[in-house]
């Protein structure tokens, strides 16, 4: 549904996007990921025709973008990070006018409208004025706006910031709704989203992808195969580490030191080659019962998304991470997106 090839942006000498390529297949909800800064929303304006690429190729139902801007934008519904909406209007008559601004039949208005605001939430708040709405009511709004056009395409980009916690989880549940029935390109940098909505991450960091795979194959890619293990034991942490990087199947062995475990000593135990997690937990089980070790914790060390998203995107980011923020700061126009 979605196709971006070799795509490069320049603000001036500056380079946002360096060969950013993904695909979004129909039916599939995919996290677009990044910490600020690294191109997430120059990527997602310039899917949306908002701003053009210096180089490079974005197609949607394979029609190009550039050469077919209003058929690629009616299936297309996008939230930008900051959704421009019209304060002084109501909310029903704000979307009856989105809706025929983006083309909705007249005798297909009613239906729509109904649909996407019950969609939504909004059926309390249709004659309510947009201004006097709570942020989280006006994201609301937004996402209603960009269904309303019934697109095959769903593009939102960071629709939970600036929420507090109670509207973030208003908006994520929403959004988990949504998504049995659209395809969505989710762009954020909070983890918890992307674990609980999408089947896929690209990952991006730098102006650059870094990564693109299913979350499971991310999680195994970037196993460390190795066994956390906590144990009480009248001995030197060094002495247990030797031991325990000795132990049948393992490879080496590292403590973990925190202030809070008390008499509970913490390592990381990494498995040799050939050996699996399971395999080594029983040797160091065994071999805890005849040290006379306490144990209170054996389990594989699985990778968690924050892990392997910081691994990915820590780096030296500095003068360009700013220069990439002012840039996507100063690049979206005034108005309301169509």
């Amino acid at each position: 549904m979605l196709s971006v090839q070799g795509l490069y942006k320049f603000y001036g000498d500056f380079l946002a996007l360096q060969d950013v390529s993904f695909e979004v297949a129909q039916g599939e909800v995919v996290g677009f990921l990044g910490p600020n800064g690294a191109g997430k929303s120059t990527t997602m304006k310039t899917l949306v025709g908002f701003l053009p690429a210096s180089r490079g190729r974005v197609s949607v139902d394979g029609l190009d973008v550039t050469r077919y801007p209003i058929e690629t934008r009616r299936r297309i519904g996008y939230l930008p990070e900051h959704t421009p909406l019209y304060g002084d209007m109501r909310v029903g008559e704000f979307l009856a006018y989105r809706a025929k601004i983006k083309g909705v039949a007249r005798r297909e208005r009613s239906k729509r409208l109904d649909y996407v605001i019950g969609a939504t939430g909004l059926q309390d708040r249709k004659r309510q004025q947009i201004e006097t709405l709570s942020k989280g009511y006006k994201q609301r709004v937004g996402i209603a706006d960009a269904l309303v056009g019934d697109p095959r395409l769903l593009i939102l980009d960071e629709p939970t910031i600036g929420l507090d916690p109670n509207q973030v989880r208003e908006v994520r549940s929403l959004v988990e709704e949504l998504a049995q029935r659209h395809t969505i390109l989710l762009s954020t940098h909070i983890l918890a989203e992307v674990e609980r909505v999408c089947d896929r991450a690209v990952i991006i960091a730098r102006g650059k992808i870094v990564a693109d795979d299913s979350l499971d194959g991310l999680r195994e890619r970037y196993r460390e195969h190795a066994v956390r293990v906590t144990l009480r034991a009248d001995e030197t942490s060094e002495n247990l580490r030797v031991a325990l990087a000795r132990a049948e199947g393992a490879r080496d062995a590292v403590a973990l030191y925190d202030e809070h475990e008390g008499t509970r000593q913490r390592f990381k135990v990494f498995c040799r080659e050939g050996t699996a997690e399971d395999g080594l937990g029983e040797s160091i089980a065994r071999l805890a019962g005849q040290k006379g070790w306490a144990l209170s914790q054996l389990e594989p060390q699985r990778p968690r998304l924050e892990e392997i998203f910081w691994s990915l995107t820590m780096g030296d980011e500095g003068p360009a991470a700013a220069a990439a923020a002012a840039a996507e700061g100063a690049e979206a126009p005034a108005g309301a997106a169509s």
